[in-house]
């Protein structure tokens, strides 16, 4: 018998690595996709290969009885098992099944309304990579005991390791079992697992049914995706290459006729699958029922002149693979000669080759009302099959007219099986009441958000000094070159929060510039830093502040003024950060977490500066709105406390020069390593904090904990000076005069800008326009080079301009290029400079 994986080994050079069973358990196929060309196909998985439902169900159930072995009945019995969507959804089931004692769960690409996000991560190699964690209890992550996460197939560890970092930053426990049908860790990933386990100071076991590896030759992603290209031009992008029948569809019967539809008898009550969990009690009783339904399905499969029983397909869809499996399983039990697969939206490349695993593939419209939008989607090795019968098994909620159409699924099977079933499964609706929300119901919604992210998890500060009200989006590719971010913006195609910047890496010449800014600025920061802490306190006699900083420039202040109040009066004063979006608002489910733990008029919101006053003014206004709204608790204060006020835009600040701070000079090297925040709507759902990247592997640049020690060091030195400047502050007027958006308004109109958000003021935002944005050129105070000396390293590294000028309030102004397109830059990237 010819391995299916020959076709492309003799191609690509692609090699198996293992023992004997390898080949019978995978076969190579190509794909058209950017980050992995070949494709490992699973015989026993039950997605693209047809198989016989007792080897795919029984492969799991196996797996899932070596893992109560390996945990013993009593942690089994508090385990919870993960599948993931859409491959794995049964062969986490049947794990589920074999331990026999946990609920069940699997991630999902559909989101479903009224339900409750309890998490989310992203597989890097996948076609579509969002997972979304729909449980309908709340609470069923949240437990102590092990969680048994369960894929197809284990090779860089990465979509196994990105679930486990997310989750156990929200849900820590002290074991994780993963498990999968193959190991095929290559020889540099095979010590991922066990340093990853001590770096989150947890267990991991790894269970599989065979084990591997795939050897790659140098280019093999560039030939694969030129072998695709190649065959889809001499074939057609949907069909084989060879004389596959899949290739031209012969015509499908009038629509009404292609199908015969059953009613299965589905019992009520019991989840389809295990979208929003799946208890033992459920599996009880889907039991009893499968032996009907079955008796059911087979009816209506034999033909009426049908002289045999037939040659059955029983096809799934998408996720939905374990009723459809359950129920292939019950025929086999009953003695037909069953098959079972499931569809797809993962698009293959089709070789008409016993050497090559997927054979035919037919093309259909997607039928369940995506939420990505409408696409193409797969069922493969079906047509030529030789299959008398199929019957199709989907919910209800993709039994659309999509489905029936004459291009649809349905008429794509009669086209190529002489006669079609149609069972369709209950969708699994959660028990979500209505809602409508009032103000005492603010803390159970609140309640029902996940726990802050702390260090070392979620950020390089100490888990004390700052709780993150965010989510953890650290596997998710975000980052985009500067050029094409700002294009975006400018023309209103994305908004800035929707993506991040490259972090920029600083060169040596940079790193001794900050660190000597460090060195001669850290005295004034504290000074800075004891002021503000102490006004704070002043203005709240007899009551402890709640700092909230927003992220990610007022978290490292946040940090230094709880060091403050530690250091100098004994006081553990609770420090969260919160994300604010320019024209969002700030993050509402932060502050509904804020109110159901706090006292709303006990926060205090902290940032590093303030340039012209965008974000106060965002704040104030986010503020209202949110307690306008029937569920927003009211009380919170929406003045900014900061550091340096050079605008006089608040009244609670440190200091109200424009000067250096260091922590300006850098981005998440000296923010705890964490991105700015990010806020868009495939990510963030109605119930989700905003999300923030860890930036992990840049821990070596990492001077966060740097910058901090410097400046508190010098805490004790500054206490004469500050107390002296607070009870001065306290006395005088300091209410804001918005000098620095009245400089900014006209610097926006004597450049020919027209758009005060593209003019950034102060050496902070400054700095922050060479780092992330495209810069047009910079305006320099005369006589303030002291603290601009990293502003002019950046402008000579990005050939922008300086312009020395008078009177400004501020040390220096960024601009960004206005009406900026593409050509606004140099082949090398560089701004252009102004004629």
């Amino acid at each position: 018998m010819v391995w299916t994986g020959t076709w492309v080994a003799e191609r690509l050079g692609v090699e198996l690595i293992g023992g004997e069973e390898l080949p019978a358990l995978l076969g190579l196929a190509l794909r058209r996709n950017p980050k992995r060309a070949h494709l490992l196909v699973s015989s026993v998985l039950g997605k693209h290969v047809p198989q016989r439902p007792s080897v795919v169900y029984g492969s799991g159930l196996d797996l899932g009885r070596r893992v109560r072995e390996l945990l013993g009945d009593e942690e089994a019995a508090r385990s919870v098992v993960l599948g993931y969507a859409e491959t794995a959804t049964a062969l986490g089931h049947a794990v589920a099944d074999g331990l026999g004692l946990a609920p069940y769960l699997h991630s999902t690409r559909r989101p479903v309304a009224g339900v409750a996000r309890a998490g989310g991560f992203e597989e890097s190699h996948s076609h579509a990579t969002s997972h979304l964690l729909l449980p309908e209890d709340p609470k069923l992550l949240a437990g102590g005991g092990p969680l048994v996460l369960v894929d197809d197939e284990f090779s860089t560890g990465n979509t196994v390791l990105n679930t486990i970092r997310a989750l156990h930053a929200r849900y820590p426990r002290e074991r994780y079992v993963v498990v999968a049908l193959v190991d095929m860790r290559s020889a540099a990933d095979l010590g991922r697992l066990d340093a990853f386990a001590e770096e989150i100071g947890a267990r991991v076991d790894l269970l599989s049914a065979a084990a591997g590896t795939v050897r790659l030759p140098e280019g093999v992603l560039e030939r694969g995706q030129a072998l695709v290209a190649e065959h889809e031009r001499a074939y057609g992008s949907t069909g084989s290459a060879g004389p596959a029948p899949a290739l031209t569809p012969t015509p499908a019967p009038a629509p009404g006729e292609v199908a015969v539809r059953v009613e299965i008898g589905w019992p009520a009550g019991v989840p389809d699958g295990g979208r929003h969990g799946f208890a033992p009690e459920h599996r009880e009783r889907l039991e009893a029922a499968l032996s009907a339904m079955a008796d059911r399905i087979g009816e209506a499969l034999r033909a009426p002149t049908a002289a045999a029983p037939p040659r059955v397909l029983v096809l799934g869809f998408e996720e939905l693979m374990y009723a459809p499996l359950r129920l292939a399983a019950a025929l086999e039990d009953a003695g037909h000669d069953v098959r079972y697969s499931t569809t797809t939206r993962s698009p293959v490349l089709a070789v008409d080759d016993p050497g090559y695993a997927i054979r035919t593939r037919l093309v259909f419209p997607a039928h369940d009302d995506p939420a990505d939008g409408p696409g193409e989607r797969y069922a493969y090795n079906v047509a030529g099959a030789g299959f008398d019968a199929v019957a199709l098994v989907v919910d209800s909620a993709a039994d659309t007219p999509e489905l029936h159409a004459p291009d649809g699924l349905l008429a794509q099977l009669a086209a190529h099986v002489p006669r079609v079933v149609l069972a369709v499964v209950p969708s699994y609706t959660p028990d979500v009441p209505s809602y409508t929300p009032t103000v005492s119901e603010a803390p159970e919604r609140s309640s029902m958000l996940p726990e802050p992210l702390r260090g070392p998890s979620f950020s390089s500060y100490a888990p004390e000094e700052v709780g993150w009200l965010l989510q953890d989006l650290s596997g998710v590719e975000l980052e985009a070159p500067t050029e094409e971010r700002e294009e975006a913006i400018q023309s209103g195609g994305a908004h800035y929060a929707e993506s991040l910047p490259v972090e920029y890496q600083p060169s040596a010449r940079y790193q001794e510039l900050f660190h000597s800014a460090l060195e001669s600025s850290a005295e004034r920061i504290a000074r800075a830093v004891g002021t503000v802490t102490e006004t704070v306190l002043a203005e709240r006699p007899g009551r402890n502040p709640v700092l909230v900083s927003l992220a990610r420039a007022g978290t490292p202040v946040g940090v230094l003024m709880r060091r403050w109040a530690q250091a100098r009066h004994g006081l553990d004063l609770p420090h969260y950060a919160v994300s604010i979006v320019r024209g969002r608002g700030i993050d509402a489910n932060a502050l509904r977490w804020l109110a159901a733990h706090h006292d709303p008029a006990d926060v205090v919101f902290v940032d590093g500066w303030t340039g012209k006053g965008a974000i106060t003014r965002e704040l104030a206004e986010a503020i209202k709105e949110f307690e306008a709204t029937s569920d927003g608790p009211t009380g919170f204060d929406p003045e900014i406390a900061v550091l340096a006020d050079p605008g006089s835009c608040v009244r609670t600040y440190g200091t109200r020069e424009d000067f250096l701070i260091p922590s300006a000079c850098l981005n998440s090297t000296v923010s705890g390593l964490i991105s700015r925040t990010v806020l868009r709507s495939d990510l963030v759902g109605p119930n989700d904090f905003h999300g923030a990247k860890f930036y992990r592997e840049l821990a070596g640049a990492d001077v966060s904990g740097a910058f901090l020690d410097a400046v508190a060091a010098r805490f004790d030195e500054v206490a004469e000076t500050v107390e002296m400047d607070v009870k001065e502050l306290l006395a005088a007027d300091r209410t804001p005069t918005w000098e620095g958006w009245a400089a900014v308004e006209r610097i926006s109109e004597e450049y020919g800008i027209h758009d005060v958000n593209l003019v950034k003021p102060g050496v902070g935002e400054t700095t922050r326009v060479l780092l992330r944005r495209v810069p047009w050129k910079i305006l320099a105070k005369r006589g303030a080079d002291a603290d601009l000396a990293h502003v002019r390293l950046l402008a000579e590294q990005r050939g922008v301009p300086v312009e020395v000028v008078d009177d400004l309030p501020y040390s220096c102004v960024g601009l960004i290029h206005p009406q900026y397109t593409r050509g606004a830059t140099g082949a090398d990237g560089k701004a252009v400079v102004s004629q």
